[in-house]
């Protein structure tokens, strides 16, 4: 604590990040991160901007990117908004659509940085229980409300939310914004971008950390209306003009533009995670349905705390969640490459045995 602080700094609880190890042959499966890299096109986009045109700023409305995307979610450059990773877009997404005198409501079981963006920006918001089923119960939003969030696939859970629910939720609720982080959507997930041409309050973010293997690169957008992306474009304009560098663009473009090696490193993480869900119920784990690229997984009769630990010592590290306490018993377990979900059973069947 010190004299210098603003008066917020003092009422801060920061988000708190997975954890980045330096250890040495670590099968690191806590930060959602692919097990495989980048596009080969991303390599060689990254090698062409190594240039003497770095001396110069980027394009502050990063147009060749906006157009990337835009082409991909068959959209206008005009509804697309970018940012440093989706933890900056989302930032913004708070500042300049989710201040309002009613509050926000969004689950109580989900991505933590949520409530820190709001003690930041002194937004009052309301959490809505998740079912017994940890499921996200749409129902319960239609309420009075200054905006409504949430992941989709959920997190920590990776529970996927069905777009039918997507579409009631927005013909329920027409005067405020309803935000679906869609951070883990492209791992077996119906995406509510789809919709964005039929209901000009949604606003839907993505990032290409997970999907497209940049989480080094630290790129995301939003996809909504005109009218939502120009209040994003008004915050962003007031904070950092240029928050997308060159390195960024020319790679983000070159990763979403790479249909193919998407579509294959996806499939990959998809049958991984599937053959994983198998196995661990062997092992008498309960394992929740996931849509994203990690599962949320409690054994039957062992402690979650206890088997993070055990697990670090086959150094294997997973993500254990000490509160609230509904899900301490849970482990979630990011999917890596066969061969790392190989070492992992290992791991669990020494431990267990």
């Amino acid at each position: 604590m010190s004299k210098y602080w603003s008066d917020v700094v003092h009422k801060l609880t920061p988000y708190v990040p997975g954890e980045q190890p330096k250890i040495n042959n670590l099968v690191k499966l806590n930060t959602n991160e692919n097990p495989y890299g980048p596009s080969q096109k991303v390599i060689e986009a990254l090698k062409l901007e190594a240039a003497e045109t770095l001396r110069l700023y980027p394009d502050p409305n990063s147009d060749a990117l906006k157009a990337a995307i835009a082409k991909v979610h068959h959209l206008d450059s005009s509804q697309v908004f970018v940012g440093n990773g989706s933890d900056e877009v989302l930032a913004h997404v708070f500042q300049a659509l989710l201040k309002h005198d009613l509050p926000l409501l969004f689950p109580d079981i989900t991505y933590s940085f949520y409530p820190v963006y709001c003690g930041l920006y002194d937004i009052n918001y309301q959490t809505i229980p998740l079912a017994e089923d940890f499921g996200i119960c749409v129902e319960d939003y239609k309420k009075p409300n200054g905006g409504i969030i949430f992941p989709n696939p959920n997190a920590p859970t990776g529970m996927p939310l069905p777009l039918a629910k997507i579409e009631w939720l927005l013909q329920n609720n027409t005067e405020s914004v309803v935000v679906i982080d869609e951070a883990y959507v492209d791992f077996g997930t119906e995406s509510a971008v789809t919709l964005v041409n039929q209901y000009p309050n949604l606003l839907v973010t993505h990032t290409l950390s997970k999907a497209r293997s940049l989480a080094g690169l630290r790129v995301g957008y939003a996809l909504g209306s005109f009218e939502l992306i120009e209040a994003l474009i008004r915050v962003k304009d007031s904070f950092n003009s240029y928050p997308i560098d060159r390195f960024a663009s020319a790679g983000a473009v070159a990763a979403m533009l790479d249909a193919d090696y998407f579509d294959e490193t996806c499939a990959k993480v998809v049958a991984t995670r599937e053959a994983l869900i198998k196995d661990l119920v062997s092992l008498g784990f309960d394992v929740l349905p996931s849509g994203a690229n990690f599962i949320f997984a409690k054994h039957q009769t062992r402690d979650g705390a206890e088997l993070s630990s055990a697990l670090r010592e086959h150094n294997i590290i997973v993500r254990h969640f000490k509160s609230p306490s509904r899900i301490a018993p849970y482990l979630r377990i990011t999917i890596g490459t066969d061969a790392q979900s190989e070492l992992l059973l290992k791991a669990l069947r020494a431990i267990l045995s």
